[in-house]
């Protein structure tokens, strides 16, 4: 193994205990000794020097191209003792050099003008359907599940969230609801049918359009949900509610002006938003790299510090502002468990080496939100001061009502594609 990876992982890892062999089949062992012995394998020469070289992108490379072997434990164990430990403990001089040159480009590319959002969308969320019933609920909710309480399973996590928001957004009969980033369509179907109340969903996935317009339609809900191919900054009209669920972290830092500005010019002086998004506790200014080159470039996740100017900017009150800080380790943890299950009806779909890299993927994001203070936050905003009850009990009331009603609401078919 080459000696910086060695002298690097020495530097990092205090506690724990990892062995690391080497192409030769030298062993090497790091840590304390306490806790589960993982073992991981370089299979070449020079996989090690990749690694030490640049960590934050060639680490996930090496275990997507099968370079990197963990054979005792999973790479989420290895994530996670990486992460407990503490990644900057091992940064050197070159290592800081190199974030600071992706900063400075992630920054630059940022503030280009040019709208890179449907090429992004595209990127992630237009892959093969049959991909995502692999892991998903049956509703094929693509964000934090609401683990409340938290000993229920995925399914009811996910109708819990959509039960929380819903509660959030005091519908009424009658109103026009947008859903900015709309999914597969399931969020939007449960306020039509909970709250008798009228949406439109834009996403810029074809993919999700064309399957949450059959599912619209197979519910006989097509009168008063439609969906529409559309980037926000192209809505018109004036809607009583507005609501965004995992949307918000492919705005890109440099356009939350303007998507609150869009979002107040197209909500009624009397209306109410809630945005649901990934959040981190101070700004990071860009975003990891190998999440941004394989997974979903161009997102970034911002700190409430960074959000908030925006939202003031734009005229809106914030009303309520809610942190989830575990739901979303548990919500990656479920799907990780359900897409290892299903790995041989991945690798028919893609192969090998993309089912490493979506493992990484969710373990990545897993190990982030249980050791780097990731939260999901929920803001409610409104432009007047009486949009919204001035005690939070209305919540509470809400989900009740919500409760009784999917009781009686008819099951959802299995996501036709």
């Amino acid at each position: 193994m080459a000696s910086d990876l060695s002298d690097m992982l020495r530097r990092m890892i205090t506690t724990g205990q990892l062995l690391v062999v080497d192409s030769s089949g030298a062993v090497s062992r790091y840590g304390d000794g306490g806790g589960r012995m993982l073992r991981i394998r370089l299979a070449d020469a020079v996989v090690g020097r990749e690694i030490a070289t640049d960590p934050a992108l060639k680490l996930g490379e090496a275990y997507m191209d099968g370079r990197l072997v963990v054979e005792e434990g999973d790479i989420f164990d290895v994530l996670s003792l990486l992460r407990r430990n503490g990644i900057r403990r091992a940064a050197t001089p070159a290592h800081k050099a190199r974030a600071l040159m992706r900063l400075v480009a992630y920054q630059l590319s940022a503030r280009l003008p040019i709208n890179r959002n449907r090429r992004n969308v595209a990127h992630h969320y237009d892959l093969d359907a049959r991909l995502f019933d692999l892991f998903l609920d049956h509703d094929w909710q693509y964000s934090c599940a609401y683990f409340e309480p938290r000993d229920i399973s995925l399914d009811e996590a996910q109708t819990a969230k959509k039960r929380h928001v819903t509660a959030k957004l005091l519908l009424e009969p009658g109103q026009r609801v947008l859903d900015v980033g709309s999914g597969w369509g399931g969020l939007a179907m449960y306020l039509a049918e909970s709250s008798g109340v009228d949406v439109t969903g834009i996403t810029l996935s074809e993919e999700q359009l064309l399957v949450s317009r059959k599912r619209a339609a197979e519910r006989g809900l097509a009168d008063r949900v439609r969906f529409k191919l559309m980037d926000y900054v192209d809505v018109e009209g004036a809607f009583d509610r507005i609501v965004s669920v995992g949307m918000f972290e492919h705005v890109g830092l440099a356009n939350y002006g303007r998507f609150f500005n869009t979002m107040s010019r197209v909500l009624k002086k009397e209306g109410v938003m809630l945005l649901h998004f990934i959040g981190r506790v101070r700004p990071a200014h860009a975003i990891n790299p190998w999440i941004d080159k394989y997974i979903f470039p161009g997102g970034y996740l911002p700190a409430l510090s960074e959000v908030l100017p925006a939202v003031e900017r734009a005229g809106f009150l914030v009303k309520d502002i809610e942190m989830l800080p575990m739901h979303y380790a548990w919500t990656l943890r479920a799907w990780r468990e359900r897409f290892v299950a299903r790995w041989d009806d991945a690798k028919k779909i893609y192969d090998e080496r993309f089912c490493r890299m979506w493992e990484f993927y969710l373990a990545a994001m897993e190990a982030a939100f249980r050791h780097d203070r990731l939260p999901v936050i929920q803001i409610q905003l409104a432009r007047h001061q009486g949009a919204v009850p001035f005690a939070r009990d209305y919540i509470a009331e809400a989900e009740a009502r919500l409760r009784a009603f999917e009781t009686t609401r008819a099951p959802l078919a299995p996501v036709r594609f």
